[in-house]
């Protein structure tokens, strides 16, 4: 039990300094948003004063009259009661709708490619582990090779050979713009035709690195008292690699599934820029863009309350897997 007090402990620490450091980062960055809106609004022949800066301000809780420790309570109280103010970039739409609107992009193309990742990349590092020596270990420089390259890099060669070139598939966006979002064949089918391209440049550019890990695990397990034991009672190779090597060897790629699902929402920045996808990461660039402070504070709360969670729940796992973890404390 003190284990557990001690990690739910730890945790509530760490969540409480990372919504303290996402009410400061925003606030220490050059630029005000309520200037942002001004602008746009003059743009559109909309009269300025100083009564309408200050209704943006109350709008916005930018008020620069009060002091930061009360806005820091402000935000506390807000995040409390669940309000996450309002976006200058969708203005006036609320944070909560935006993301409410974006995070779903994100978790299924992001959440669905890391989910075929691991799996690929694990099958195939047990494969190759148990095959040590053989022609199948020559897989190994090419996945290596394609998580080297840079993750933008991948993107765009996708983009110029199976999108421009030859025209398998969508350059940009997540749907076809003339169909009516919602649960229907057309969008749906739509929407999954429009993933393809960027779910395999997250396929490519992370298998190897699981295929590789799992495969030096494989072949340090294989060394281990209980396999020879198995292989001197005579029993199956592939009982041997499936219910002796395997499932030892799998486990910390089981935990570093569990800690990447909680990146899931933060990995994506780059692959929905370079595909135009209306995800979260496209959203927070957005907001950094134009010093969406709610909106950037909304995303990164998101985020962190995600990654918390996922270590939280390696954690409680691994101190029931193993007692030796609750022992040690």
């Amino acid at each position: 039990m003190r284990y557990y007090l001690r990690k739910l402990t730890f945790y509530l620490v760490a969540l409480w300094s990372a919504l303290t450091l996402n009410f400061l980062i925003p606030r220490m960055l050059p630029g005000d948003p309520v200037d942002i809106l001004l602008a746009k609004l003059q743009q559109r022949g909309g009269a300025v004063d100083p009564s309408t800066r200050r209704a943006y301000e109350l709008l916005l809780g930018t008020d620069s009259g009060e002091s930061l420790p009360r806005q820091y309570v402000g935000y506390l109280g807000n995040l409390a009661r669940g309000q996450l103010g309002i976006s200058v970039s969708d203005f006036p739409a609320p944070v909560s709708s935006v993301i409410a609107t974006s995070l779903p992009w994100t978790v299924v193309l992001v959440g669905l490619a890391t989910l075929l990742s691991v799996l690929i990349g694990t099958g195939l590092g047990v494969l190759v582990g148990w095959r040590r020596g053989t022609w199948l270990d020559s897989l190994l420089p090419a996945t290596t090779v394609l998580s080297a390259v840079p993750y933008f890099w991948l993107a765009l060669i996708l983009v110029a050979v199976l999108g421009s070139g030859l025209g398998w598939f969508p350059l940009l966006g997540g749907y076809d713009v003339t169909l009516t979002p919602g649960w229907n064949g057309p969008f749906l089918s739509s929407a999954v035709y429009h993933g393809v391209l960027p779910a395999l440049t997250i396929v490519l550019s992370s298998a190897g690195a699981w295929l590789l890990g799992t495969r030096n695990m494989m072949v340090s397990t294989m060394a281990e008292d209980f396999v020879l034991t198995a292989r001197a009672k005579g029993l199956r190779d592939s009982r041997i690699m499936a219910w002796y090597a395997a499932r030892n060897a799998v486990l910390p790629t089981a935990a570093g599934f569990a800690i990447s699902l909680g990146f899931v929402v933060a990995g994506s920045i780059v692959t929905e820029q370079v595909f135009a996808y209306p995800g979260i990461g496209a959203k927070l660039l957005q907001a950094v863009q134009s010093n969406d402070y709610a909106l950037m504070q909304g995303i990164f709360l998101v985020i962190t309350i995600t990654v918390l969670g996922a270590n939280l729940l390696v954690d409680l796992l691994y101190g029931l897997v193993d007692p030796r973890v609750r022992a040690g404390g």
